[in-house]
């Protein structure tokens, strides 16, 4: 995961500017590098993005910091009441833990106490499938709509980029998404030696509000939201896979910046 990817995940989480998030990081993952073992913590180092790591270097001395002790030294750093204090970890965490892979997660998990739990919900690592639940309030949040709306628009835009990425892409974005999504792109991973499908912006969005039932211009915002969405709920390779097989007018007009 690139250093953007990262912060973007805090600011969304936290509901911050990037500079609260690169503050809200900073802070708890210093605090975590004074919690957590050094063979732990250097699996991690090694794997999270650059602008992160000189934070997670092993500190003197180590402290078996108890959820409520990290939260308050996270507030001192930052400033901040311990309720939003609280917030920027949870954030902070769960990037990190998409930063990185199952097994170096895992060990960073079994060196903090159960009193974290609250800290680490909806927290996993790379390469294990976002639950349908996160997904679908992620699209929410960023197409202010309802669920089912949500529901509807992404099956309409996996569908289509189904139709438009190669067939052994589709069956390796398969494996990246809520396993609830399967369905709705099984028809195009069938073929996996199936070509990508040549298809301008405006057809890819055409399609869309054909398949959703909308207007054109609902349908590009509702693709803006799950094409964001997609990117960040898949390992960085994957995503880097799809964009290879889209125009940049694609990136362009439906990413994020």
């Amino acid at each position: 995961m690139d250093d953007d990817r990262f912060f973007s995940i805090v600011e969304r989480e936290a509901g911050v500017d990037h500079e609260t998030a690169v503050a809200a990081a900073r802070a708890t993952l210093v605090t975590l590098a004074q919690r957590v073992h050094d063979g732990p913590l250097h699996k991690v180092q090694t794997q999270a993005p650059k602008a992160t790591r000189s934070w997670l270097s092993s500190k003197e001395p180590h402290e078996l910091l108890d959820a409520d002790e990290f939260v308050a030294r996270v507030a001192e750093r930052t400033e901040a009441d311990p309720d939003t204090a609280r917030r920027y970890v949870h954030a902070a965490l769960l990037a990190l833990s998409r930063a990185v892979t199952a097994d170096a997660w895992e060990d960073v998990v079994r060196e903090l106490p159960a009193d974290f739990g609250p800290l680490l919900e909806g927290t996993r690592p790379s390469g294990i499938p976002m639950p349908l639940d996160e997904f679908l309030q992620w699209v929410v949040d960023r197409a202010g709509i309802d669920r089912d709306t949500a529901l509807r628009a992404t099956e309409a835009v996996l569908e289509t980029l189904g139709e438009r990425i190669a067939g052994g892409e589709v069956d390796d974005l398969v494996k990246e998404l809520p396993p609830e999504f399967r369905p709705v792109l099984d028809g195009w991973r069938q073929h996996s030696s199936r070509p990508a499908q040549k298809m301008s912006l405006d057809e890819f969005v055409r399609r869309i509000a054909e398949r959703e039932g909308v207007s054109v211009d609902v349908a590009r915002a509702h693709a803006r939201a799950v094409l964001n969405t997609v990117r960040d709920a898949v390992v960085a390779k994957e995503w880097h896979d799809i964009n290879s097989e889209l125009p940049r007018s694609y990136l362009a007009e439906l990413a994020e910046p």
